[in-house]
């Protein structure tokens, strides 16, 4: 519950803050108005961290400029058309902002930019009320046009003007609306939900780029299902991940098996559990919760009513990274992270295989070897795969985890798993074999890896007799 005499007070620590006071004496010399706006004041609100500050004023671009280039230590200016530049005050990064009125097309997400002439003016065209408070600086002032106060005190998520307006304005407005939902724990009201579902192909006109921000965001927050079941219920995951509904299979009478779609749901939120408990106070792994989410996407594609009433889903792991690749890609993801998430997936069945006969030392060399630098997002993640309601089968495959886990350890400590190389580089291979470089030594390499994952390391000398013995026998 938010205590309206706290966050006073906590809005009078951020007004005296050093970057805070030393902006606000340089604007009031200059004769400016400046304000701290939207998300700070939010947080100073609720007790929350704030992380960037955000400053609006009447004074334009240029002369922002001039008026911070003294106080700062670094400018950049490469929003000045937008009405905004940026600066390092007092050791922190600030960015101020011409009071703005821009205007929309309705066709793309560039608005037409003008210029404000006032505080109230600015506010009223941003994207929920909570997000258009300002405190003007320094003269300590709560500014709250559209009833931010009030839908903070009401846990709720509105639009300042009506939500068809708002989202017709900016479509990604209701990605956020989701976003805040999960990181604030806030209701969204119910007219800005029913413009969510109405305007969702409105969506298209936003960039793949702009769209993943707003998902990773999403999924970088404490409660991501929350979000995810709003973009779902509205239809907007279909406009740009439509793997995910997707996964609400229809059920039948005679075939019986899991809910896919809160099954994901409930992996993702045991993989942020584990993730916190077993990296306490690291930063969300983005990476390791788009794999939870998901890991099981290739179900749908793989799904076979078998008769007696059985559902299988052979190689749905495979065919889900697949997907993956497919639609990461499409939203413009970096290699690294569309590389590891279908890896994961890829891979997310395999210690199943361990829980059902205890593998030799060779298959678990192979499974720390196939998951590279992948490998403890893959714990995480295949623990966060069991969802059973039988207490018995859980603590079975946890205690079988347990032990894999603890064979991966005992190997490393007694063989440098993680290096995972044979006890012969390529120059040696040549040397042994009396072979120039080509695609000999390449065999020759993946046969003395393979003998390094089924017997471990054998030594250089031994190594170099069956080198040659599998040589000869070629």
């Amino acid at each position: 519950m938010l205590n309206m005499a706290e966050g006073i007070a906590r809005l009078g620590a951020l007004a005296e803050s050093r970057v805070v006071s030393t902006l606000a004496d340089a604007f009031a010399a200059a004769g400016r108005d400046l304000a701290v706006v939207g998300g700070p004041v939010r947080d100073a609100l609720l007790g929350r961290t704030t992380n960037d500050l955000d400053f609006t004023t009447d004074a334009r671009p240029d002369e922002i400029l001039a008026i911070v280039t003294p106080i700062s230590s670094v400018q950049w200016d490469v929003g000045r058309a937008f009405g905004t530049i940026g600066a390092k005050v007092a050791g922190e990064q600030v960015e101020i902002t011409t009071y703005r009125a821009d205007s929309y097309d309705g066709v793309t997400r560039k608005p037409t930019v003008e210029f404000g002439d006032t505080l109230e003016g600015d506010l009223v065209r941003r994207d929920f009320t909570v997000n258009a408070m300002a405190l003007r600086v320094p003269a300590k002032t709560l500014v709250d046009p559209t009833g931010g106060v009030e839908d903070l005190l009401a846990l709720t998520l509105r639009t300042p003007a009506d939500p068809e307006v708002s989202f017709g304005d900016d479509p990604l407005r209701m990605l956020r609306a989701a976003r805040f939902a999960a990181q604030l724990g806030f209701e969204v009201a119910s007219d800005t939900v029913a413009a969510m579902a109405r305007l969702r192909s409105s969506l298209s006109i936003v960039s793949p780029e702009r769209v993943q921000g707003e998902l990773v965001r999403l999924l970088a927050s404490d409660d991501p299902v929350r979000g995810i079941r709003m973009l779902v219920e509205t239809g907007l995951m279909e406009e740009f991940l439509p793997e995910v509904p997707a996964l609400r299979l229809e059920v039948d009478e005679h075939h019986h098996h899991k809910d896919v779609y809160e099954h994901s749901l409930t992996v993702l939120r045991q993989a942020i559990e584990l993730e916190h408990a077993r990296h306490p106070g690291a930063a969300p792994d983005v990476p390791l919760r788009i794999a939870a989410l998901l890991h099981d996407i290739g179900k749908p594609a793989t799904r076979r009513l078998e008769s007696g009433g059985g559902v299988t889903f052979y190689h749905h792991d495979v065919k889900g990274a697949r997907m993956a690749r497919k639609r990461l890609n499409a939203l413009r993801f970096d290699a690294a992270t569309t590389t590891a998430v279908t890896r994961l997936i890829e891979l997310h069945l395999r210690f199943f295989g361990y829980a059902e006969g205890a593998w030799t030392d060779s298959a678990v060399r192979r499974y720390v070897r196939d998951a590279g630098d992948e490998l403890e997002r893959l714990h995480i993640l295949t623990r966060a795969d069991v969802t059973t309601r039988n207490a018995r089968k859980a603590r079975r495959l946890a205690s079988a985890y347990d032990d894999i886990e603890r064979r991966i350890d005992e190997l490393a400590e007694a063989e440098e798993l993680g290096a995972m190389r044979p006890e012969l580089d390529g120059n040696r291979i040549q040397e042994v074999l009396g072979i120039s470089p080509g695609r000999e030594v390449g065999e020759a390499y993946r046969f003395l890896l393979d003998l390094r994952l089924d017997e471990g390391i054998v030594g250089e000398e031994e190594a170099e007799r069956r080198l040659l013995a599998w040589w000869a026998s070629r």
